[in-house]
């Protein structure tokens, strides 16, 4: 990909499931993370939305929601077919996207592991700042955005368009 260059690929086959459960719950301890962060966890990435939410992402999700202690107010929901996936990856990344936001994507308010909601392009979205590592160890920075997937042909227009002056790759 060239420097100058902003992908965007279509994640909406990629398993996912909802976590709810309140604090002091075994699901709680056991998923943890700081509201509003986000862990690779082997094949799962496991993101903290919401004070009592977590979304569970990857190959795992379903193993992981399947394994945990769901005893008091705890439950999951697997949300393959409802939240559509979308990543945004590559130096203009945070541009494409701050064209359709008010978000603030600068390092010191979103680092990579920062996980949040906002809204871009009308579309009520939950963000993870998920950077890609290469073998070199330097960092891509990568937007994973979830939304329901009834908006996805308008949201995918929206974001390409956006994307246009920058060498988009889909």
């Amino acid at each position: 990909m060239a420097e100058s260059s902003v992908s965007i690929t279509h994640l909406d086959s990629m398993p996912k499931a909802s976590v709810r459960a309140a604090d002091g719950t075994a699901a709680s301890s056991t998923l943890g993370l700081a509201f509003g962060s986000a862990e690779q966890r082997g094949d799962t990435l496991v993101v903290r939305v919401r004070p009592d939410e977590w979304y569970l992402l990857g190959d795992g999700a379903a193993a992981m929601a399947g394994g945990l202690d769901l005893s008091g107010f705890a439950s999951t929901v697997n949300v393959t077919h409802s939240r559509h996936a979308v990543r945004v990856t590559g130096e203009h990344a945070a541009d494409t996207l701050a064209k359709l936001c008010t978000a603030d994507f600068g390092d010191a308010m979103t680092p990579n592991g920062a996980a949040w909601g906002n809204s871009i392009a009308g579309v009520t979205c939950d963000i993870v700042r998920d950077d890609i590592v290469s073998d070199d160890r330097t960092g891509t920075r990568s937007y994973l955005l979830l939304f329901d997937g009834s908006f996805a042909a308008y949201f995918l227009g929206a974001l390409e368009d956006a994307a246009s002056e920058f060498s988009l790759h889909t």
